[in-house]
């Protein structure tokens, strides 16, 4: 079943039948009925297919890859928040209200800023941070109905953290790491909205020693079989973790596309049974085993497509809920490469770094503020003769992005002077 316009021609090349029908569990029942499967996969289909898959199960559907119950307990934040506690696991300080009242008391015992979402999100809405309680008053008014059955999730806001995606799959006994995807932009930004890239930089051996550990306790706790999506902040050495969805993610493709490992088909081999040592990654022409991460020895960048002027009303401002309307990959023997050749990609008329019209004041601004130009704006303050600490103070995006952003800068400057055309 695929009711997405964009994937329906890719669902018809791997399907015998393509259901475009609403992902209700009427809907869903009626057509197992009529095709008679021996089970079904909800792993595929975001956060909508997950929800129905405990009502699946108490319908008689058999359900493969991770059971609905390990996917209760991942999505289900109060028991989630149990289960890090009990493996020990770092999670940003957090309360869970089911009134206004409770809220307001627990958001003073955890101290501003807050990010506030309700238990159940997908793509960030009604996801906020609030810096007082004035905020927080405004965000019952504006997002969400607090109540028993929809309770509130108030997390301390981890300031100045990098924030990590991992994407992985488990057989029951293996572990297999598809990417540790680094975001550039600082926590705060939906990680749609931030530019990222494959390996990660700032991170050292040690931080990615950790995120791969946690990873495998959290795969084998949840008794995963098939995709798993972490989403990790790391600040001051320390590895938190933010959310696990027992599915694919919205980067499953990016990182397929950047190793070359068909993530989402040995995923679907898993489900029905199969362990990573009896499959091949046909990629390689079937001699390397599934089970063997793929190393590579180049860089990929992606850049998040936005496009604010078919939308006067909207405001330029990233935020904790994705406004991107796609993405460019770009893979390149070095990070400048590849994010030169991501920007170019973009087709909104830049040529790499360009520089952007701007006052001294807007420049300040546009440094501060999450947008879809700020990369733009830091390579305007280098041209502004910005130090690194300057920029990273203003934007906090890490310095060794920073340092790279500012050496393109300089390289165009110097070649400027030597051919006046460029």
């Amino acid at each position: 079943m695929n009711k997405s316009f964009p994937s329906n021609r890719q669902s018809t090349s791997t399907s015998d039948r393509l259901y475009f029908e609403s992902l209700t569990l009427e809907d869903v029942l009626e057509i197992i009925h009529r095709e008679k499967p021996l089970g079904v996969i909800v792993q595929f289909g975001g956060q909508t297919p997950l929800k129905l898959a405990k009502d699946l199960e108490a319908s008689g559907v058999n359900i493969l890859g991770t059971k609905p119950e390990f996917i209760d307990l991942a999505e289900d934040r109060e028991r989630f928040q149990k289960l890090l506690k009990k493996l020990d696991l770092l999670q940003p300080p957090n309360r869970i209200a089911r009134t206004e009242e409770e809220a307001t008391m627990f958001a003073r015992e955890l101290g501003f800023p807050l990010l506030v979402r309700p238990s159940y999100v997908l793509g960030g809405r009604a996801m906020e941070i609030v810096q007082d309680e004035k905020d927080l008053k405004q965000y019952f008014l504006e997002a969400v109905k607090v109540s028993n059955e929809s309770p509130v999730l108030l997390d301390c806001f981890l300031n100045d953290a990098i924030e990590v995606d991992v994407d992985c799959l488990f057989d029951g006994k293996d572990l297999f790491i598809g990417g540790i995807m680094e975001h550039i932009e600082r926590a705060g930004v939906h990680s749609g909205d931030s530019a990222c890239c494959i390996p990660p930089f700032s991170l050292d051996k040690k931080i990615i020693a950790q995120i791969e550990q946690q990873t495998s306790i959290l795969a084998q706790a949840l008794q995963v079989k098939g995709l798993m999506n972490i989403q990790y902040a790391v600040q001051n050495g320390d590895v938190y973790v933010l959310e696990v969805n027992p599915r694919a993610s919205r980067t499953i493709p990016f990182a397929s596309k950047a190793t070359g490992f068909p993530i989402a088909k040995v995923a679907a081999k898993l489900a029905v049974g199969y362990c990573l040592d009896e499959l091949v990654n046909e990629v390689t022409g079937g001699n390397i085993p599934a089970s063997f991460e793929p190393t590579i020895d180049y860089v990929v960048t992606k850049i998040p497509r936005f496009a604010f002027e078919k939308f006067p009303l909207a405001e330029d401002k990233l935020t904790t809920q994705m406004k991107s309307v796609g993405e460019v990959m770009a893979i390149g023997r070095t990070f400048q490469e590849s994010f030169q050749k991501a920007l170019r990609g973009l087709e909104t008329g830049i040529n790499g770094l360009s520089e952007l019209s701007l006052q001294q004041d807007d420049l300040k601004n546009q440094l501060t503020q999450p947008s879809s130009t700020r990369i733009l704006a830091v390579g305007n303050a280098f041209r502004e003769n910005f130090t690194v600490e300057e920029v990273y103070f203003a934007t906090k995006i890490d310095k060794w992005f920073l340092n790279q952003i500012r050496e393109l800068i300089f390289y165009r400057a110097n070649l400027s002077k030597k051919s006046p055309s460029i």
